[in-house]
């Protein structure tokens, strides 16, 4: 008498996965360079990890590549445990910043040399090869030899290299490290463009937050071998939930103060220097009062006026110590009163350049200030 197997349903959220790490720990010589993190990557989705150096990116990239293995918890693929599952098995292909071509190698040959050591037909190597190098645009080049091509070449070949395998997610370290801006640039753009048109999940790794933010659908900003947060790039950029993160991405200006008065979606602070400051409420602040904060508000969002304006709250009188013309803005640094330095950026109005020295006021909306609690 045959009995029915009830299998259990997997949920639509478990099947749209494509990488999870569940509480992974891993520990180097008694170092701890990854502590307990966890990740759900989207299928498809363009996620970045960035952070300073040391902050154990590059460590979670590896792990998920199978160069490392965790120390503790669990790193999966499409559902399925990594565990024990070497780095050549791993449906994952991975773009270093070095490039790692082989010299003595067409470009041809390079990107054909995963799919002979599969021992793929003659024919399907072929049309593979032919198919990935066109995607990067490099099949003019097949012939030619990586001394005989520019970075940004080269680049365009490994990542030749890493897609003609097919794999499930192509993991990018630094990919881009290695150019010089205006390169750089341009790859980030058709990188970007890639990403679009083959739908497959890229995982980047970088310190480098400009690109994280042009490029990514998601990025996980890591310090000290945790993730601080995880958000979109506009969330991470105007949301952050702790100084490191606001600190981090971007430029902001910081001051360190004590919740003076709270209210339905704002708080007053009083800063250590004595300035009062109105400040919207961060979802982490968690209500009790004088609770240490600290408050961030970003160089974009400050005006500076010659005279005193008509605003109530968050204007203080300064004097402009620095002017920086950048091209399209226009970076000025003011010291207020109370000794606090204040970097601002400004729009280039092909206005005059207010003089060194000058009195000035600064103002800012408390919409456009954060009260982070303070770690």
């Amino acid at each position: 008498m045959s009995q029915t197997v009830m299998q259990r349903p997997t949920s639509e959220v478990e099947t749209q996965l494509d990488v999870e790490l569940r509480k992974v720990f891993k520990v180097f010589n008694g170092e701890t360079a990854v502590r307990g993190i966890d990740l759900h990557i989207q299928r498809g989705e363009f996620f970045s990890i960035l952070g300073p150096s040391g902050c154990g990116k590059t460590t979670t990239l590896r792990l998920i590549a199978g160069f490392e293995e965790p120390t503790g918890g669990e790193v999966l693929i499409r559902g399925q445990s990594m565990t024990q599952v070497p780095a050549h098995q791993r449906p994952v292909n991975t773009v270093f910043q070095s490039y790692a071509l082989f010299n003595h190698m067409t470009v041809w040959d390079n990107v054909a040399f995963g799919l002979r050591i599969k021992k793929c037909g003659f024919a399907e190597t072929n049309e593979r090869v032919s198919s990935a190098l066109q995607l990067v645009k490099m099949d003019s080049f097949a012939r030619r030899f990586p001394a005989q091509l520019s970075g940004g070449q080269q680049q365009r070949v490994a990542l030749a290299r890493a897609l003609v395998n097919r794999p499930t997610v192509v993991l990018l370290d630094e990919p881009l490290g290695a150019l010089d801006l205006k390169l750089r640039k341009e790859m980030q753009v058709e990188l970007s463009n890639l990403h679009q048109e083959l739908g497959v999940t890229f995982i980047m790794v970088t310190h480098d937050q400009e690109e994280a933010l042009s490029l990514s659908d998601r990025i996980a900003v890591m310090n000290q071998g945790r993730v601080e947060q995880i958000g979109t790039p506009s969330e991470i950029y105007e949301f952050p939930t702790t100084p490191f993160v606001a600190d981090f991405i971007g430029d902001t200006n910081l001051f360190q103060g004590k919740v003076d008065g709270t209210y339905a979606s704002t708080l007053e602070v009083l800063t250590d220097n004595g300035l009062k400051i109105a400040a919207k409420r961060n979802e982490s602040w968690n209500g009790s009062s004088p609770q240490d904060v600290v408050i961030s508000v970003r160089p974009e969002k400050i005006q500076v006026a010659l005279h005193e304006p008509d605003e109530q709250v968050n204007c203080y009188e300064g004097r402009l110590k620095h002017v920086m013309y950048l091209g399209t803005h226009v970076h000025y640094v003011v010291e207020l009163l109370t000794g606090d330095r204040l970097t601002v950026m400004q729009p280039n109005r092909a206005e005059s350049l207010i003089d060194l020295h000058t009195p000035v006021h600064v103002y800012w909306s408390a919409n456009d200030c954060l009260a982070l609690a303070s770690l």
